[in-house]
């Protein structure tokens, strides 16, 4: 049997589970092979998955769409592609149910344009798509052999009608063009990396938090698992020994119940399963069994390595030491998650991604990790953008800077007509725009600070609290995520978090300030908000911004008072942390975040650099908290917040200190 030797090879999705496992095999065992991985970062995909490979010269990634006919011809031609291994394709059979469209646009449609690219550059030696075990649909319960490769395709839910309208195309392409394809068929895989709408690693994060494991239906339904590496190897061998026009199942007959699955990661947490596990409804159809024949890969020297014991030991290890690693994923923990399928993914820590470079590096030397420039077409026109974003708050700060935001980064956006607590209004802005995101900027704050709330109690609970609930509720019930600019005004310092201790409130922590109606109803809107899985409400905090004209601003109004007090807060510099709130919406970002700069600052460390920056001449007066108390009417909130969640997710965030001299004063210097 001839060993077939790539020398490009180009990876799709390889930011994905499956395929980086591969990807990071493949850079490990073969230096002389180079490996370009295309991704489009999506909810499932994470850069840190390729940390193996980054550094390594042989190793390339673009950020992109396999959709784009353009930039994989680009690819296919600049790189002298010779071999294609095509993982790309939204997998998650829940999701299928809820946004088939996506499923046909991404699986049939994405591998079309690989195809058509293969057919006319006619340089490529190897396509391996990769599809899955469920196009053969269900297999009778008390079948002894398993599904060969030359079984009947019968594909039971709108993911696997994806994935055998591929293979379709995959086979056609094959037989009519000569294109040398191979296809791949697989069970089950798990391990380190993988997201967790799965179910091993859902199960696993909910048994760290000590939550009930969900089982679809009665968990009867059998499933076969295989451990990534040895899944990983497989696709090694068949790379390198598997036969052009050939389909080769990769599969195991050791097969499980979903309840045992669930007892079994309850017995690696010492959990009793009578009492952590829970029957939920089921899904439309759920085939109660997938059973292969992997004969055929066996033949060419694979064997499955990993026992199950083992395999979910390390696995249950890996989550453990890595909790955070995909960020927030309260959606996806659900028993029926609902994710949003937009792009916009993690992110390495390092700033390749801000050059204006092409599809290619411009230094050899340098990590190529490369993110293609959006291009105008030949008409002038720019790309039409996936996103659309519908702003609340038009009026407000923030608000009107998302706006800006929006159009310098090229994101389609309308500002809402309606308010807020007409939930009709709300309806028709949805229908009228058709956003993927929604943006809470609105609220009352009050005018000219929160002392107005103290008499206007039923105006400020009407927006910030009925209002802002309506939002999210109907932003749910369009499967919408909604960015809420909340507060950190909800805090003050105690014993647990005392002054200059560099102990921050954390997003955990119960709110313990109500000095002011402003921040009850906040802290009252936020607790309720965590009973929507589609919110992502950040803490705003004495807000400052390079505009040092702008009254809102928190320089502007001290640097204007006739006394401060000088405390140490944690504080929010806008120019820094608003292209990351549109960022964390892109990457369906969720829950509760600390939008602050990490560390504090306090009033006097302000005008200092006030002084030393704008204008030297500048002189202040200090008073206590108590004489201010004599000229405000409700309390103010002074505290430290733990931003260490914001700051693990986006490594590039700058101390408030470090931001205020880049993003504030530096900009307006005049001394």
């Amino acid at each position: 049997m001839a060993t077939y030797k790539p020398k490009n090879i180009l990876i799709t999705g390889a930011a994905g589970f499956i395929a980086s496992h591969v990807c990071n095999r493949l850079i490990r065992n073969y230096s002389d092979y180079k490996i370009v991985v295309l991704d489009k970062l999506d909810y499932c995909s994470n850069l840190k998955n390729l940390l193996p490979s980054k550094s390594c010269p042989n190793f390339k990634f673009v950020k992109g769409d396999i959709g784009s006919a353009d930039l994989v011809n680009f690819l296919l031609i600049t790189e002298s592609i010779d071999t294609i291994m095509h993982f790309a394709a939204q997998t998650h059979v829940d999701n299928s149910f809820g946004n088939s469209f996506e499923f046909t646009k991404n699986n049939i449609y994405g591998t079309h344009v690989l195809l058509e690219a293969c057919k006319v550059t006619g340089q490529i030696r190897r396509f391996i798509h990769v599809s899955t075990d469920e196009v053969y649909g269900e297999t009778d319960e008390d079948a002894v052999v398993g599904n060969h490769e030359a079984s009947q395709l019968l594909p039971t839910n709108p993911y696997s009608a994806t994935k055998a309208g591929a293979e379709m195309l995959v086979m056609a392409y094959g037989r009519s063009y000569g294109l040398p394809v191979i296809t791949t068929r697989g069970n089950n895989v798990y391990g380190p990396n993988q997201f967790p709408e799965k179910l091993i690693p859902k199960f696993i994060l909910l048994a760290m938090q000590g939550k009930p494991l969900p089982i679809h239906g009665d968990g009867s339904n059998v499933r076969s698992y295989l451990y990534c590496e040895d899944v990983a190897e497989a696709f090694e061998v068949i790379l390198h020994k598997g036969e052009v026009g050939h389909v080769y199942n990769i599969g195991t007959k050791k097969e499980r119940r979903v309840i045992d699955v669930a007892k079994d990661i309850c017995k690696l947490f010492s959990m009793d399963p009578e009492t952590n596990i829970k029957f939920v409804d089921n899904r439309p159809f759920n085939d109660q069994r997938y059973f292969l024949d992997d004969q055929k890969l066996k033949i060419l020297g694979w064997s499955e390595r990993t026992i199950w014991e083992e395999g979910l030991k390390k696995t249950m290890e890996w989550y453990i030491q890595n909790p955070d690693w995909w960020g927030d994923v309260t959606g996806a923990l659900l028993p029926h998650p609902r994710m949003l399928m937009m792009p916009g993914g993690r992110h390495f820590d390092g700033s390749e991604e801000n050059k204006s470079a092409s599809y290619a590096s411009n230094n050899s030397n340098q990590t190529r990790m490369v993110i293609p420039v959006s291009r105008t077409s030949g008409s002038g026109s720019p790309p039409k953008s996936s996103l659309k974003f519908l702003i609340y708050g038009r009026t407000g700060w923030i608000g009107g800077l998302l706006g800006k935001l929006c159009e310098k980064q090229g994101i389609p956006y309308e500002y809402g007509r309606g308010r807020l607590e007409d939930r009709s209004s709300l309806l028709s802005d949805i229908q009228n725009v058709r956003p993927t995101h929604v943006f809470n900027a609105a609220g009352v704050t009050g005018r000219p600070n929160v002392d107005w709330c103290e008499s206007h109690k039923t105006e400020t609970i009407r927006t910030n609290v009925a209002g802002t609930l309506t939002l999210a509720d109907v932003c749910r019930e369009h499967n919408i995520l909604m960015v809420n600019y909340a507060t950190g005004c909800i805090f003050e310092y105690d014993a647990t978090h005392p002054e200059h201790s560099g102990i921050g409130f954390t997003e955990e922590d119960t709110p313990n300030f109500t000095g002011s109606f402003y921040s009850k109803t906040k802290a009252m809107v936020e607790e309720l908000l965590k009973e929507y899985d589609n919110v992502c409400t950040l803490r705003v905090r004495m807000p400052i911004s390079s505009d040092l004209n702008n009254p809102r601003n928190f320089i502007t109004k001290i640097s204007r008072y006739n006394k401060v007090v000088n405390i140490p807060n944690s504080m929010t510099v806008l120019d820094e942390l608003l292209p990351i709130s549109i960022e964390m919406a892109k990457r369906n970002l969720r829950g509760t975040w600390n939008f602050t700069n990490p560390g504090v600052v306090s009033h006097n460390e302000i005008l200092e650099m006030y002084k030393s920056y704008i204008n030297p001449n500048f002189t202040w007066v200090n008073f206590t908290l108590e004489e201010q108390a004599k000229v405000i009417v409700a309390p103010r909130s002074n505290n430290e917040m733990d931003a260490s969640k914001l700051k693990k997710e986006f490594p590039e965030l700058l101390s408030i200190k470090e931001s205020l001299v880049k993003y504030v004063f530096e900009p307006n210097k005049k001394v």
